[in-house]
Formats: structure tokens, C-alpha cells, sequence
């Protein structure tokens, strides 16, 4: 069996939980899709540095990417860039003005 390959064939968050025989739900799942797929990525990622996975490692890394959305949503996981940027910076309408033309004097 070479993993790797089996892989490359996968398309849906639902045919790489059925190939690694995890019980999950739909729903999460639905909703979830891209964020478990990229957290398992990311998972992998940081395993496959030390050494060659087996499947068992790699069912165990998919379950746990799956497992952090059944206890959490997008949001608060950040998977994706878009979610960890900083919340915007507010400022004084002074400030705003300043910065809009630096050469205006106050009155």
C-alpha cells in the first residue's frame, strides 16, 4: 500500500475520513471541510519532519484535525490566514485627519 499515492486519488474531507476509517459527522464535516483538510495538512507537515508515516499515524493526525472542529468552529481554530490577521486599528477622527493631510494645523 503506498499512502502517498492514495492520497494524490482523494478528493473530499469525506474520502480521506472513509480511507482512514474515522467516524464522523456530516454535518461538521459540511461546514468544516477546507479547515480539516488544511489542519491535516498542517499536521503533516510537522510530523512527516521526523520520520516516514505510517497510516496509522496519519488516520491518528486526521482524526485529530477532525476532532479540533467538533469542539471548536473557523473562527477560533485560524486555520487559514484570513482569520489570524489582527483586528482592525481604530483611531481618532484626529488622527484619521493627520494622517489624511499631515499639513493641516489644528483649530
Amino acid at each position: 500500500m503506498n499512502i502517498e499515492q492514495d492520497l494524490q486519488e482523494l478528493d473530499s474531507a469525506e474520502e480521506f475520513l472513509d480511507y482512514f476509517k474515522i467516524d464522523y459527522d456530516p454535518n461538521i464535516v459540511q461546514v468544516n471541510r477546507l479547515h480539516i483538510l488544511q489542519r491535516f495538512h498542517d499536521y503533516l507537515a510537522k510530523a512527516s519532519q521526523d520520520d516516514s508515516l505510517q497510516f496509522e499515524q496519519y488516520a491518528e493526525l486526521l482524526k485529530q484535525a477532525y476532532t479540533d472542529f467538533t469542539h471548536s468552529d473557523a473562527v477560533t481554530e485560524k486555520v487559514f490566514k484570513v482569520f489570524q490577521t489582527n483586528a482592525p486599528k481604530t483611531i481618532s477622527l484626529d488622527q484619521f485627519k493627520q494622517q489624511v493631510n499631515p499639513h493641516a494645523t489644528k483649530i
